[in-house]
C-alpha cells in the first residue's frame, strides 16, 4: 500500500460506520465508475453526524472515500448553501433579498429579524437557536418576500408573520 493510499484510508476512517453504510447504499444508485455522484448525500450525512457542520478533515474523508480530489469536494461545499463550515443555530433562517423579495418588503423583514434576534447576517443567537443568512434567491418570487428555515418555505412575510414563525420555532413546533 502506498503512503498516499494509507493517508486516504486514515482520512476515510474519520467517517462513522453508519455514515459509510448510508453512503454505500446511496452510491448503489450510480454505476461504480460514477460513485462520486454520491457526494451530495455523503456530505449531508457527515454534516448531520457532526452536529450540523463540516470540517476540512471530514470533507477530505468524504473525498477519499469516494475517490475524488479534495478540491472537488471543497468546491461542492463552498458553492451550495446547504453545507456549513462553521456551527450553525438549530434553525438556519435563509432570507431572500433578491429583486422580487426586495421589491415586496424583504428589507423590512430583514431589519425586523435582525432586531428581534439581536444578530446580523451570518451570526447565530447566543442561545444557539437561530442563524440568520442572506440568500440570493429561493425561487419563491410569487410569494415574495420569502425565507427558508430547514426544509420549509415561508412566503408573504411581514414582521407580524415573522414573529409568529419565530415563536413557533422557539417553542419547538
Amino acid at each position: 500500500m502506498t503512503t498516499e493510499n494509507k493517508i486516504a484510508e486514515n482520512k476515510s476512517s474519520l467517517l462513522s460506520r453508519s455514515a459509510r453504510e448510508c453512503i454505500d447504499k446511496w452510491i448503489l444508485r450510480y454505476p461504480p465508475e460514477h460513485k462520486r455522484s454520491g457526494v451530495f448525500e455523503a456530505l449531508r450525512v457527515v454534516q448531520e453526524e457532526n452536529g450540523g457542520s463540516l470540517t476540512t478533515d471530514l470533507m477530505e474523508a468524504v473525498a477519499d472515500y469516494l475517490g475524488m480530489p479534495h478540491i472537488a469536494v471543497y468546491e461542492v461545499v463552498t458553492f451550495y448553501s446547504m453545507y456549513f463550515l462553521q456551527p450553525m443555530g438549530r434553525h438556519v433562517v435563509d432570507v431572500c433579498t433578491n429583486i422580487s423579495c426586495g421589491l415586496n418588503g424583504a428589507g423590512e423583514v430583514v431589519e425586523h429579524l435582525k432586531k428581534k434576534l439581536g444578530i446580523d447576517f451570518n451570526e447565530t443567537t447566543a442561545d444557539g437557536k437561530f442563524t440568520l443568512r442572506e440568500v440570493e434567491c429561493l425561487g419563491a418570487c410569487v410569494g415574495a418576500p420569502a425565507c427558508q428555515i430547514g426544509k420549509k418555505y415561508y412566503e408573504n412575510l411581514t414582521p407580524t408573520s415573522v414573529d409568529k414563525i419565530l415563536e413557533e420555532l422557539s417553542n419547538g413546533k
